[in-house]
């Protein structure tokens, strides 16, 4: 990996010059992900869902920073006309995002996390982890977004390639 793919000031310069449409689609990248992950694990209160433990005051930091960064990631799927390149699509952003999920939801409540551990396991082991995962997990959308962003222009797609050659 090139310094260069991983330039913060690649980053920003990329997020400074995005259309309002992109920027759209990371606000609705962000609501969404703060909802897919939020309701379910009822850091977001709502009637369908509860948990056993209380929620943790970190969860909602957590939750607010992997919806910014999913939404960001999210939004350089977005094509744009004037788009130089679209830069290869990777899993960190993925994997980090489902990370998010187990490190913000209620330890007793994961039933996978229950099958393997048990309950007081689940609250001995899982629990004093699940800020260890929601650092990895925001690192790894860090880490995506940064890569997205800062590699944005790094190849011309075939149109542009064939009209600078002409």
């Amino acid at each position: 990996m090139t310094s260069s793919s991983r330039s913060p000031r690649r980053a920003a310069r990329a997020l400074a010059g995005w259309p309002h449409n992109r920027w759209a689609t990371a606000a609705a990248g962000a609501t969404v992900t703060a909802l897919l992950v939020g309701l379910p694990t009822d850091v977001v209160p709502n009637p369908l869902f509860s948990r056993s433990v209380p929620v943790q005051w970190w969860n909602y930091p957590t939750l607010a920073v992997t919806a910014l960064l999913a939404g960001i990631v999210l939004a350089t799927y977005v094509r744009t006309p004037d788009a130089a390149g679209t830069p290869a699509a990777g899993r960190l952003g993925s994997v980090g995002g489902v990370l998010s999920f187990f490190a913000v939801g209620c330890p007793v409540c994961n039933k996978l996390v229950l099958l393997l551990l048990g309950t007081s396991g689940a609250l001995s082991y899982w629990a004093p982890l699940q800020p260890l995962v929601a650092v990895a997990s925001i690192g790894l959308l860090a880490e995506a977004a940064l890569r997205r962003l800062a590699t944005a222009d790094a190849c011309p797609t075939p149109t542009a390639a064939r009209a600078s050659a002409a």
